[in-house]
């Protein structure tokens, strides 16, 4: 990242101005509970003027927020890719086991390749973004889920914006962010791409400032197999010191279990899963996933902070 590029971002380690009057901003009046997220809405297909300003509204504060729709248990894959188009959401990425259409079902599935990968099973997700282990150019920048069926018993989901990540570490130590930042620190081991074909190593930064929608980018994962750390013992300690924060009674983390007709729209936040029970002979649980190469529309740095440029 170039020094250019940086120059005024609150991201620039070297302007504790500019990060200090985007801090002020950011904090003002930010949600404390994850009901201030949520927005009732009639049908996500089709938003109107007030319903759409509402979600921007939370979404331009702190990168996500929660819809609850009356479509119920409707499964039109057409309500997320409806609803993302609304907020500029457009190029999907159509990743390995994905269905033709490029939307996930996120269900419990015991066939092919499908146990191999925990989102198909009903096991616990850790702390994550999604697409972590894409290459940079295809990094995902908006995601959405849209619930079908929920489970009898658990599947919630914990939610962090990064950016509040941002600000507790580099409140605890712009080293921290240094480190995260370093085009080196993570590295995904070769694996499988969209095509089920062979996909090489991805190496890149856990932070990012990525100009072209003036935001700050998230890659990270918590798992511990087929992910390689920089070996540095500064890059291990702040890895470890990441870890703890997330699994903190921190600050400004919310917790949502979404039902039939809800759903979350998204920058690609921090998010984990809670493992989940399905009942014999009920609907088992199903979320379609929504990844895209877009970030939402309206929600860069200087969009939604003009007065600090």
């Amino acid at each position: 990242m170039t020094t250019d590029a940086l120059a005024g971002s609150p991201f620039n380690l070297d302007s504790d101005e500019a990060y200090l009057r985007w801090r002020e901003a950011k904090l003002a009046g930010y949600p404390e509970r994850v009901d201030e997220l949520l927005v009732e809405v009639d049908d996500p297909r089709a938003l109107t003027d007030s319903e759409a300003g509402a979600l921007l509204q939370r979404l331009r504060k702190c990168n996500m927020a929660i819809f609850a729709g009356t479509t119920g248990d409707d499964p039109d894959k057409a309500i997320p890719r409806k609803l993302g188009r609304r907020f500029g959401l457009v190029r999907m990425d159509n990743n390995f086991l994905a269905d033709d259409d490029g939307i996930t079902s996120l269900t419990v599935n015991p066939e092919g390749e499908h146990p191999n990968y925990i989102p198909y099973t009903n096991r616990p997700i850790r702390w994550h973004t999604d697409g972590y282990y894409n290459a940079p150019e295809k990094q995902i920048r908006g995601l959405i889920l849209h619930c079908v069926h929920s489970a009898a018993e658990g599947g919630e989901n914990a939610l962090v914006d990064p950016e509040i990540v941002y600000i507790l570490l580099r409140d605890e130590d712009p080293d921290l962010i240094r480190v995260l930042m370093r085009p080196d620190v993570m590295t995904i081991p070769p694996g499988t791409d969209s095509l089920g074909g062979a996909r090489g190593e991805a190496t890149g930064p856990v932070l990012s400032y990525h100009a072209a929608t003036d935001s700050l980018h998230m890659r990270y994962t918590a798992r511990k197999r087929n992910i390689r750390w920089s070996p540095d013992f500064t890059t291990l300690d702040t890895v470890m010191f990441l870890e703890r924060l997330l699994d903190s009674d921190m600050p400004y983390r919310f917790r949502a279990r979404l039902e039939p007709g809800m759903g979350l729209i998204c920058n690609n936040v921090l998010h984990d899963r809670g493992g989940f029970t399905d009942k014999a002979g009920s609907a088992p649980r199903l979320l379609y996933r929504a990844r895209f190469f877009d970030r939402i529309a309206g929600t860069g740095i200087g969009q939604v902070y003009p007065h600090l440029q």
